[in-house]
């Protein structure tokens, strides 16, 4: 065994063409969470207990 690194690809080969959907723009920022209101009490994602017809279980 050799303690070398892994030789890496570091450029793209010559007959790569970059397909049409492909930008170089940066990804936009996600939008901010919104507090929304639990009609049902609440959140179980924010509190870990689901609750339904009376009966409470967590995963």
């Amino acid at each position: 065994m050799t303690d070398r690194p892994i030789p890496r690809m570091t450029t793209r080969p010559a007959n790569f063409t970059k397909p049409a959907h492909w930008t170089n723009e940066p990804m936009p920022a996600p939008a901010p969470a919104r507090d929304e209101p639990d009609p049902e009490g609440l959140s179980p994602t924010r509190y870990g207990d689901f609750t339904r017809k009376g009966i409470a279980w967590d995963f």
